[in-house]
């Protein structure tokens, strides 16, 4: 909406972006140990195939279809925002038996990635803390490295379909959203502490409800 991109152009190189960002911002939490590898290789290699299924799925979806799950996604990350799920910031005990739990939520992460170029972090936080037994600090570490390559496998796959689209990346546009992103990032770490949590988040769940809407409005008549 801002630079005028196709909508499959724009999921591509917001991939490609969201990947960037989160490598830059998964830095600091590797450097002091608060990523959990073996989730990140039991979650993330399922979550690479399923982005790189999404992408080849989105060859046969339109882009008016794409637009109205990227809104329904916008809405849902809303209302999870505005009364977030209790999450507790403490290790548990059960990641042994709930293997299988993770690496499917993975797999359905990464073919949301794919389809609709979201990095998914407000799902997979939740199933890391919920499923895979981490505490907070792990698991938002251990998501953006998972976001990362999985962010990364969805734009590799969707090469095939600019390729089929004759549609080339703009790269200067993704280098000037990735420099910004990642200036972002940094600069919210340093005021995040200042600003009453509850107020923001609410704040910005409001804002996505609104861009939700506006979708859903610019999109509903491209469906029929």
């Amino acid at each position: 909406y801002l630079v005028g991109q196709e909508t499959k152009l724009a999921i591509a190189s917001s991939l490609i972006i969201v990947s960037l960002i989160s490598l830059f911002a998964a830095i600091p939490y590797a450097l002091n140990k608060l990523v959990k590898w073996r989730t990140v290789v039991l979650f993330g290699i399922p979550s690479m195939i399923g982005a790189i299924a999404g992408a080849w799925a989105a060859h046969f979806i339109s882009d008016a279809v794409q637009m109205m799950i990227f809104s329904i996604l916008l809405l849902v990350a809303a209302y999870l925002m505005f009364e977030p799920i209790k999450l507790k910031d403490e290790d548990h005990e059960h990641s042994e038996r709930a293997i299988s739990q993770i690496m499917v939520d993975g797999f359905v992460v990464g073919c949301v990635t794919g389809i609709v170029g979201v990095g998914g972090g407000f799902l997979i936080i939740p199933a890391l803390v919920l499923l895979g037994g981490l505490s907070m600090r792990l698991a938002i570490g251990t998501s953006l490295v998972i976001i990362t390559i999985n962010a990364l496998s969805g734009f590799i796959g969707y090469v095939s379909v600019l390729k089929t689209l004759n549609l080339n990346m703009d790269w200067h546009i993704v280098t000037v959203f990735s420099i910004l992103g990642i200036l972002g990032g940094w600069l919210g770490q340093k005021i995040g502490g200042r600003i009453n949590k509850t107020h923001l988040q609410q704040g910005f769940s409001l804002f996505l409800i609104l861009i939700g809407l506006f979708i859903l409005y610019e999109n509903m008549p491209n469906l029929f």
